[in-house]
């Protein structure tokens, strides 16, 4: 397995009652994330304890270009239409992995 480098958290806030609409739309997103690009090493989603509709990802690639090509995937395209009703914001940051 290639090295990760590069690190990205993302955090969404979920409409109250589209949690679990929101949620089976995620796992579907980290599945095709790990299984159709080889340089995604890490699609961890993680619930807030008091507060089921905030949701964190916390996503490893080889290097910036491996994330550039999963935003340009056909598979997070459409995972951004499928949640675009389901949540009022979302924080996307950028790490380096040292």
């Amino acid at each position: 397995m290639t090295s990760s480098r590069f690190a990205v958290t993302a955090r969404f806030d979920v409409i109250p009652g589209k949690e679990a609409v929101f949620m089976k739309i995620m796992k579907a997103q980290a599945e095709n994330s790990l299984s159709l690009e080889p340089d995604c090493h890490y699609f961890d989603i993680c619930v807030d304890v008091e507060n089921p509709g905030r949701i964190i990802l916390y996503e490893a690639y080889s290097d910036a270009g491996a994330f550039e090509a999963h935003l340009d995937s056909r598979h997070f395209a459409e995972f951004l239409e499928a949640i675009a009703p389901l949540i009022t914001g979302k924080v996307i940051e950028r790490w380096h992995r040292v």
